[in-house]
């Protein structure tokens, strides 16, 4: 997800009944670092994975030795790992994952490319037939990013439910994507929400009120279906966003509150992400590069 120019953060106080978080004026930087690593050892409902090492990029074929590696580096954290593409070696982390104990969300990536999106789909259905996904999410931002239109989504999504009848399926969008399509809302099984107060320019003082407030957007038009966040996360190096700030100290805090809400409130979050890629600077600037929780070279930042 990227820079929401239409929804930009405007500077309201915390009121009303949304948790304001930690207090970490209290903490020094040192003791936030421990107050990070003892969250992460807490474990998470969810982590997004995170495929490509230093050099590699979506097109190159990863291999299964590569998944695995990095499965096991976040298995004793998590429960379920999300994916976004099912092809290109991608369709090796729900299997290994599997494989591990660890749940999944596999995401068939979707865009104009149809000869592309039929290999997506028919690799999604043989994993979901194979027993290794949990929920399925079928296309990504795809609506945000105007590739499909909405009657296209809806018919790769049902082709999918039709197949796989015994798994979960849904779609993955910006938070407010579902308040514009209610028939987009009653086609999915469960809501899919990206919720990022950094790409709309929220201070992270107020980021985890705002995060509260997409949550419960998403949760006002979900027609009582259960809204996952399936994205959120802080970048700790590169360009700000509005009053969105990437550093360390931000990126730390942002984990701890989210970790701890989402926790103490059941909503199953999947934490955006694991690893750093550095392949990821394009569009999203020089932010892209660092949200995960785990460096390029695969070691816990913190």
């Amino acid at each position: 997800m990227s820079y929401r120019k239409e929804h930009h953060f405007s500077l309201k106080p915390k009121i009303g009944s949304e948790d304001i978080g930690v207090d970490f004026n209290k903490y020094s930087f040192d003791e936030l670092k421990t107050l990070w690593r003892d969250t992460l050892n807490k474990g998470m409902h969810g982590i997004c994975f995170s495929l490509y090492e230093d050099g590699q990029e979506p097109g190159d074929i990863i291999t299964e030795k590569q998944v695995e590696r990095r499965i096991k580096i976040l298995k004793t954290h998590t429960k379920w790992i999300r994916s976004f593409s099912c092809i290109e070696g991608n369709e090796n982390i729900p299997r290994i994952a599997h494989k591990h104990g660890l749940k999944t969300m596999v995401g068939a990536w979707l865009g104009d490319d149809l000869e592309k999106n039929e290999e997506e789909i028919e690799a999604l259905i043989k994993l979901g037939n194979e027993g290794c996904v949990d929920i399925a999410a079928v296309g990504n931002e795809v609506l945000y990013r105007n590739e499909l239109s909405i009657e296209q989504l809806i018919t790769y999504i049902n082709r999918v439910k039709e197949a796989i009848p015994n798994v979960e399926v849904g779609y993955v969008d910006a938070y407010y994507k579902f308040s514009t399509y209610p028939e987009l809302v009653e086609v999915c099984d469960v809501i899919l929400a990206n919720c990022y107060p950094f790409w709309e320019g929220c201070p992270i003082d107020y980021s985890l009120n705002h995060m509260q407030k997409m949550f419960n957007q998403a949760s006002d038009f979900s027609q009582g279906k259960k809204v996952i966040i399936t994205e959120t996360g802080w970048p700790n190096q590169g360009g700000s966003e509005g009053g969105a700030d990437p550093s360390d100290e931000n990126a730390i805090k942002y984990f701890i509150d989210t970790q701890i809400w989402s926790s103490k409130n059941n909503i199953e979050t999947f934490y955006f992400s694991s690893f750093d890629e550095s392949w990821k600077v394009g569009n999203e600037g020089s932010v892209g590069a660092y949200w995960g929780l785990w460096d390029k070279k695969e070691h816990l930042k913190y």
